[in-house]
């Protein structure tokens, strides 16, 4: 086992960075999680969470699965309809005893579970990196305010436009799959009941969703297929993020006036983007995981899910490896062509149901 005295620094407090530090901090190793927004970024809109995703929770922290399950709702339907609001199929999911469901449920919820988790002495918000460097028995990280951590490990758990990777794979680009989505939360308690996931399709694709996450309140997700002009090429959102109205006006009534009655500060507006698969994921004694080393199209929602189980499985290739050098290299050789098989599904889906 890689000594427990070792110290690890996770750059990133998503789902990711912070799932990781809880089992690495259960394993007794010195954890520093770093996170460049001066508080907890508990912001976000909805998630599915698939069985998968709950299975990784489950078995690195029972008492997070529980908060997640008591925070959110399973999911119970899945009903695909067109935009006249005819049901198209409509699909009952069920679960044999003693089976974890999956999950709608708020984003804020899903990392105020894992937070709760974690001594709050080992998070540094105002943590910026600027750059990278290692030597051949560390890994350090300098601040934008002129501090610096080193230690042992560092890993990047820094999301799609990652700092991280830049170190290790520089010059990635962002793959633009073609659409703008905006998502929301509002209060709802008649157009979706709990558990259910609606989708209403066009013609080969998917133009809006809405599920129930709990707490007498609806997530919604609205997909428009639009080229990017070229002043916005590179940024993740477009210059004009409001909703088309003449695209609005397309859905059914119901659907239509929940979206309508979100409150503005309730929604966010972004291009859908991912990356291409990395031909590797670490370098010397710096990692990547989760969106960092390998974000994808959301039409398989296994965003959130990969990033545990990069977790779960980097935690035990730690546990079992001699040194670093082999933990590392046993948990590429492990995870690449699994995500690499996500991103590539996930894509080819997003271009298959018409979302470029």
């Amino acid at each position: 086992m890689v000594s427990s005295q070792s110290r690890i620094g996770i750059i990133g407090a998503g789902t990711s960075g912070a799932y990781l530090a809880i089992l690495l901090i259960q394993q007794g190793f010195q954890v520093d999680l770093f996170e460049k927004a001066p508080y907890a970024r508990t912001d976000g809109c909805g998630i599915l969470i698939v069985q998968a995703g709950m299975e990784a929770l489950d078995r690195g922290n029972h008492q997070v699965t529980q908060k997640i399950i008591n925070s959110g709702d399973p999911v119970k339907l899945f009903e695909f309809r067109n935009l006249r609001g005819g049901v198209i199929n409509s699909e009952p999911v069920t679960y044999e005893e003693n089976e974890l469901p999956g999950m709608l449920v708020h984003r804020k919820a899903i990392l105020e579970a894992l937070l709760d988790e974690l001594p709050p002495e080992c998070i540094h918000f105002n943590a910026e990196v600027a750059s990278i460097a290692q030597t051949e028995h560390s890994a350090i990280a300098h601040f934008k305010d002129g501090s610096k951590w080193e230690g042992d490990l560092l890993i990047g758990a820094d999301g799609i436009v990652s700092k991280v990777r830049q170190y290790i794979v520089p010059g990635v680009e962002l793959f633009y799959l073609g659409d703008i989505v905006w998502r929301g939360i509002v209060e709802d308690n008649s157009f979706c009941p709990e558990g259910n996931f609606f989708v209403y399709v066009r013609g080969r694709g998917i133009y809006a969703n809405f599920f129930h996450i709990g707490g007498g309140r609806t997530h919604w997700g609205f997909f428009i297929e639009k080229e990017r002009a070229e002043s916005e090429i590179g940024k993740l959102q477009p210059n004009n993020i409001t909703i088309p109205p003449q695209e609005l006006a397309k859905l059914p009534e119901d659907a239509r006036k929940v979206i309508e009655s979100t409150p503005v500060e309730n929604i966010v507006c972004r291009f859908s983007y991912d990356i291409d698969p990395l031909p590797k994921i670490y370098d010397g004694r710096v990692i990547l995981i989760g969106d960092a080393a390998h974000a994808k199209s959301s039409t398989r929602a296994r965003g959130m899910t990969s990033g545990w189980e990069d977790g779960l499985s980097l935690a035990q290739h730690l546990t079992d490896s001699a040194n670093i050098a082999e933990a590392l290299e046993n948990f590429q050789a492990e995870r690449l062509p699994i995500v690499h098989e996500y991103q590539r599904t996930s894509r080819e889906m997003s271009l298959k149901i018409g979302r470029r």
